[in-house]
């Protein structure tokens, strides 16, 4: 008998296919992380130039490590040996052939919410690379936009701020949103992809698992 959660997933992945593809967003659904890498790789062209912010849900698939291994020229900002070097190599994913990133929300009508501090991959989603490649976990789907977006901030800032502990802020201390303007707040800029344009440039490759924060 199939995994209950599994078959919670592979159901409610085909509303939102349907609504993703409604809004001009090229989508597709994979049960396992493994099956996800393969997809992924499917649609990045051999020689492409391939950059990304930060995507906890590609590098769980095993995407960065396959891309750095094989035949693509990465723009690693983890490789940069100085904060020069990786702002440098930030602004260079902007003209990126495939920009790979996550998503911190979906709503279940097929638009996509991020949230960003620095604003460079929000500023990649929106324009600049010639294709976005978007993993995301079955987890990050909610019910509606309102609901996406206080996932958003509520759950996937707090979490991901856990990882920056350059500058405190009150969620890293208290795991909550104070809806701040602290110094170091990662929530700067709120981007809803309500529809994609030029049609397919964004590609999402939803994951049966739980991917990301």
């Amino acid at each position: 008998m199939a995994d209950p959660k599994q078959q919670y997933y592979e159901k409610r992945s085909q509303v939102l296919l349907k609504n993703l593809r409604s809004r001009h967003f090229e989508a597709y659904y994979c049960a396992s992380r493994e099956d996800a890498l393969a997809k992924a790789l499917e649609l990045i062209p051999k020689g492409a130039v391939v950059g990304w912010g930060g995507a906890a849900s590609a590098q769980q698939i095993g995407l960065m490590e396959a891309l750095n291994a094989g035949e693509y020229r990465t723009i690693d900002r983890d490789k940069a040996t100085t904060p020069q070097e990786r702002v440098q190599a930030m602004k260079q994913c902007l003209t990126a052939d495939v920009f790979i990133t996550g998503a911190n929300a979906l709503s279940l009508d097929g638009q996509m919410v991020n949230i960003d501090g620095n604003g460079n991959r929000v500023a990649a989603i929106v324009y600049g690379p010639d294709s976005v490649l978007v993993i995301a976990g079955m987890n990050k789907v909610m019910d509606t936009l309102d609901a996406a977006v206080t996932r958003a901030r509520t759950v996937a800032a707090p979490m991901n701020k856990q990882r920056f502990q350059d500058r405190q802020t009150p969620c890293e201390i208290t795991g909550a949103c104070a809806d701040c303007k602290s110094d170091g707040c990662i929530c700067n800029q709120i981007l809803i992809t309500r529809n994609c344009n030029p049609s397919g440039r964004i590609k999402v490759i939803l994951v049966g698992e739980e991917l990301g924060f």
